[in-house]
């Protein structure tokens, strides 16, 4: 397994973020996550990634442990965090070779190069980040998440607010770097997800089709298409009955 969580809750005061979770995600594939704002999404990927520790629970990523081995854990997982925090008064190039940097990474030019070629900045890499549209930007997120070549990939939000043309190039990049690594992504787009958490709780884990299936019936047609924390809740509604 490349991600395995077990009964996992994270509590806030007296608020549970997340309550007794557990799922696992093998190697390869591409999970994503639904829920409305406060669900716990971020929070479970924070504790992924080892930024945050969890209240109860375990976490494996690759084998290793969240408790034990988080320094190892962290050079496996490429992660792009909701808020997407750039240097926006640096370049493109200058930026990602500064984050290769951080990773103590060997031949940065050559890393630099490639992946900038992989998420298709070339037409952009000699403008400053500030100066870049919101797809770009998250271009830039991914490509830094990408930099070190991580065994798996946490991206929080990585479309939001994108115009439908940015969200299919997006969508697009998420669904190459599957092919060679393990992708956990956070989504309002019910139609990206296998997993559906409420409140701090799991409510569906399946496959994308049968999901798609019953957001279908709901109305949600279109890929581009974003759902509305009402809707959410009659979605969350009917998984429960």
């Amino acid at each position: 397994m490349s991600i395995a969580v077990h009964h996992v809750s994270k509590v806030f005061g007296t608020q549970y973020a997340l309550d007794d979770v557990s799922f696992e995600i093998k190697k390869g594939e591409i999970v994503g996550f639904l829920g409305p704002n406060g669900a716990g999404k971020s929070t479970m990927m924070k504790i992924i990634t080892s930024f945050i520790p969890p209240t109860k629970g375990d976490v494996e990523v690759c084998g290793l442990d969240i408790w034990n081995d988080s320094l190892e854990l962290r050079k496996k997982v490429g992660y792009l965090s909701e808020a997407n925090p750039l240097y926006y008064d640096m370049y493109v190039r200058e930026f990602l070779e500064f984050i290769a940097g951080i990773h103590q990474l060997k031949d940065k030019k050559a890393k630099v190069e490639h992946i900038i070629q992989l998420t298709g900045l070339a037409p952009e890499m000699h403008k400053k980040i500030g100066a870049l549209s919101r797809g770009y930007k998250q271009r830039v997120g991914i490509a830094q998440a990408l930099i070190h070549d991580p065994e798996v990939l946490i991206l929080d939000e990585p479309t939001t607010g994108l115009d439908p043309n940015q969200l299919l190039e997006i969508r697009e990049l998420i669904r190459k770097c599957g092919k060679t690594k393990t992708v956990l992504l956070s989504t309002h787009i019910m139609q990206e997800v296998d997993i559906i958490i409420n409140k701090g709780k799991i409510v569906a884990d399946a496959m994308i089709d049968d999901i798609r299936k019953m957001t279908e019936k709901m109305g949600f047609k279109r890929q581009e298409e974003r759902a509305t924390n009402l809707e959410m809740e009659e979605l969350f509604r009917q998984l429960t009955r």
